[in-house]
């Protein structure tokens, strides 16, 4: 978990909450931790103990989640790599 300072919230408020909303972060007060902000997705969990992602067998995919995982692997296969690869 990263950790920032609460100075650092106030002159860095881009950065501490871009990584806030990746994963939970520590702001520190004096060197002691003193608060966590987190995304309000990540809250909500923690706050109903659910998580609405899903994981599935390959063969118990859903078939359109089964169209876009082997679209993505014949991408892959041909060299085409990620999408957010430039």
């Amino acid at each position: 978990m990263r950790q920032f300072t609460t100075g650092d919230l106030n002159k860095q408020v881009g950065d501490v909450t871009d990584a806030a909303a990746r994963e939970p972060v520590v702001l520190t007060k004096h060197r002691k931790p003193r608060f966590v902000l987190m995304s309000y997705e990540h809250y909500e969990r923690l706050r109903t103990g659910g998580d609405p992602r899903q994981s599935h067998h390959t063969a118990g995919m859903p078939d359109e989640h089964a169209e876009l995982f082997g679209a993505a692997l014949d991408r892959l296969a041909r060299g085409e790599g990620y999408d957010d690869e430039s």
